[in-house]
């Protein structure tokens, strides 16, 4: 049965949530707080919040459940999320490869995503930190927060407890991969765009065209058309 637990305080609910696995059927259990402390983000980055103005979630679901990727996975995790927050905002969401969500060229949501055995079972740890009534981003110049580009006040409780059950939702019908890589792509920012590009310490500017299965991004260079994973190239925007 789904679950959704309230911390006042935590460093990290990616850290938190195997707390809240305690029993053998566990599945589908989160766990949020208001002000997280310590929250990281995807390949050791930090993920920087203010109390009481942003949703730091963690959603644990059991990996029997699904039979894609774990690319495909993270793709599918993505397009939920931002297909929640088009429908909040009435805007355009985008996706910057490989998870973040952008709303008006500012990251609104880091996405960090673990495969984790926690008793015996395997779950996938689903963590997003998104921006909500924040008004001051002094030290990340390319993040926002729903409050500055949209201008509308979100209740911090309704907006959880909204999510939980949208992403929940969603995530016990899923689709095929071609359809999660046609949404995904769909969705992608920047994408046929001219775009700068920081390759081993170099900035070029290139085009991106589309991600693939195994997790890639396409981009057309000035010396081609070029796969890369993720940290093999930085988009500057």
């Amino acid at each position: 049965m789904p679950q959704l637990f309230y911390l006042k305080e935590c460093s990290s609910t990616n850290d938190e949530i195997s707390k809240f696995l305690l029993y053998e059927n566990s599945d589908f259990i989160a766990v949020h707080t208001f002000n997280q402390t310590k929250g990281r983000g995807q390949y050791g980055n930090t993920w920087a919040s203010t109390a009481e103005k942003n949703l730091a979630y963690t959603l644990a679901v059991n990996t029997d459940h699904f039979t894609i990727s774990d690319f495909m996975f993270n793709y599918y995790t993505a397009i939920i999320i931002r297909d929640f927050l088009a429908n909040m905002t009435e805007c355009d969401v985008k996706i910057k490869w490989p998870n973040d969500i952008i709303l008006k060229n500012k990251k609104i949501v880091g996405i960090l995503i673990e495969k984790k055995k926690i008793n015996q079972k395997n779950y996938f740890i689903i963590g997003a930190g998104t921006n909500i009534l924040q008004e001051k981003f002094d030290e990340i110049s390319n993040a926002g927060s729903l409050l500055t580009l949209t201008g509308k006040i979100f209740d911090l409780k309704e907006f959880t407890l909204s999510f939980h059950e949208f992403l929940i939702e969603k995530l016990k019908s899923i689709p095929s991969e071609e359809e999660i890589m046609k949404k995904f792509n769909e969705h992608l920012f920047r994408k046929d765009e001219i775009s700068v590009f920081e390759i081993d310490k170099n900035r070029q500017n290139g085009i991106i065209k589309f991600t693939d299965e195994k997790g890639e991004i396409w981009i057309e260079l000035e010396d081609g058309l070029r796969s890369f994973y993720h940290k093999e190239i930085k988009l500057l925007y």
